[in-house]
């Protein structure tokens, strides 16, 4: 790793807010100044801002070329990684606090129940006071008790959150740029827990004694550098190591591609699922992980499910929820005021049957994955519009839906035409505060529904 000299530090101290295209073109030769690495610093910096606050604040971070930024965690998803190794080695009291209300909630959850249980969000306050090293004695506790190994470090910001909540906390990467690069930066960042490893992640695992806990987060990348998303096709092959990895810890969390179906994936791991977590945020789907754990029963038991989409949070256990969409087993209401729209991490999970459940609302038809209700709903995972009008795709009906609306906000779920389409059929510009979505409701009609967001 290239450290900075006084000339290149001082240089990025004094340009760090400034466009670094520009600087490239404008900035005068100084001797001493490495100015690529400093254009770096300053791009990796601005990246860091908004993706990784914390790092960002931390004098003394030195961060790598820009692909590695962008392609980097960000500080949400990390903590929430950070925040399930927490719970799952928390004492027993935690982890049944874990699951909202146990599994019998999803039966009896009406549909005023807020997302976040109470007991969840002390599992929250408990994850975060692991991140900041409080000195609480129930946050030295949980650092005090365990052990985990990265086996795919990377730059490293995964395992920055997760060895915050570790007494020992091992970083292995093959790659000595990335290596030092880590060394220096978990320094920076106080974690003294950490061991910085350079070598192959596979032949660590081989070799290494038991632990708490395991990460991995397989490339997903082929030989020829292109871009793949089945389990077996990443590097290392989880699947062949599923073994491996349930002798050597207690709980193993990989980190796949959020493209994956998770059903496929989990049936891939033949039972050692004990956890899917569909992690989205700013309602755009990042991450799917899984926790792999021995199975606690001589028949393979159904993972529990874990929606996530930045503060909106629900869990169900997916042997109830089956079904995804049960056509015809609830009629629409009469009143059909309300409509909901459900957020990424519901959407890749396909429980829609859940969310009709658990809070009063209907599907408004087979596929569309849109819901109505004739009362508004709280704290629905997703967002929210009041209807305003609803009709076909006659002319009658347009010009009543429209009347005299110039532009719009257009989404179309289970619809013949595609926003894109729809837009120039209606001869509508885009923005403004209506939003008209077009779908097919139970009947096979295609309707329009012109609504104003909540």
């Amino acid at each position: 790793m290239t450290i900075m000299n006084d000339e290149t530090r001082e240089f990025v101290a004094m340009h760090r807010n400034e466009d670094v295209r520009e600087l490239a073109l404008k900035a005068k030769r100084v001797e001493g100044l490495d100015l690529p690495l400093a254009l770096d610093q300053i791009a990796g910096w601005q990246i860091a801002r908004k993706k990784l606050p914390q790092w960002a604040s931390c004098e003394g971070i030195v961060y790598p070329p820009h692909i590695s930024m962008e392609q980097c965690s960000s500080q949400f998803t990390a903590q929430y990684k950070s925040e399930i190794a927490q719970t799952l080695l928390a004492p027993a009291a935690t982890v049944r606090a874990r699951v909202s209300d146990s599994g019998e909630s999803d039966n009896q959850t009406t549909k005023s129940e807020p997302q976040l249980s109470d007991s969840a969000e002390s599992v929250m306050q408990t994850a975060k006071s692991a991140f900041q090293l409080s000195d609480s004695p129930e946050s030295d506790t949980l650092v005090a008790r365990s052990s985990m190994v990265d086996l795919t470090g990377g730059f490293g910001v995964d395992f920055s959150y997760l060895a915050r909540g570790f007494s020992q906390a091992t970083y292995v990467e093959r790659q000595r740029h990335l290596c030092d690069l880590a060394e220096h930066n978990m320094a920076a960042l106080g974690l003294d827990q950490a061991r910085i490893v350079c070598g192959d992640g596979v032949e660590y695992l081989r070799q290494m004694g038991p632990v708490d806990f395991i990460y991995l987060d397989p490339a997903r990348r082929d030989e020829h550098g292109s871009r793949t998303y089945a389990i077996e096709d990443c590097t290392p092959n989880v699947l062949e190591l599923r073994d491996l990895l349930l002798a050597k810890s207690q709980y193993t969390l990989v980190k796949l591609s959020p493209m994956l179906d998770w059903r496929k994936a989990v049936a891939d791991f033949d039972g050692t699922v004990r956890e899917v977590h569909i992690v989205a945020t700013g309602n755009e789907c990042k991450e799917l992980l899984l926790v792999l754990g021995q199975q606690v029963h001589e028949e393979p038991s159904a993972p529990r499910v874990f929606c996530v989409n930045d503060n909106q949070r629900i869990d169900y256990d997916s042997a109830a929820y089956t079904q995804g969409l049960r056509i015809g087993g609830k009629p629409l209401p009469e009143a059909k005021n309300y409509l909901y729209e459900p957020n990424a991490s519901i959407m890749k999970a396909g429980c829609f049957d859940l969310v009709e459940e658990r809070f009063g609302v209907t599907q408004v038809g087979p596929s569309s994955h849109l819901f109505v209700s004739a009362t508004p709903v709280a704290d629905f995972p997703g967002r929210g519009f009041a209807i305003e009008a609803i009709g076909g795709m006659n002319k009658k009906d347009i010009k009543r839906l429209l009347n005299g609306t110039k532009q719009a906000n257009i989404a179309v779920r289970n619809f013949p035409l595609t926003a894109p389409q729809l837009r120039k059929k209606l001869k509508l510009a885009d923005g403004g505060p209506v939003y008209l979505f077009g779908t097919t409701m139970q009947g096979c009609d295609h309707v329009l529904l012109r609504t104003s967001k909540i």
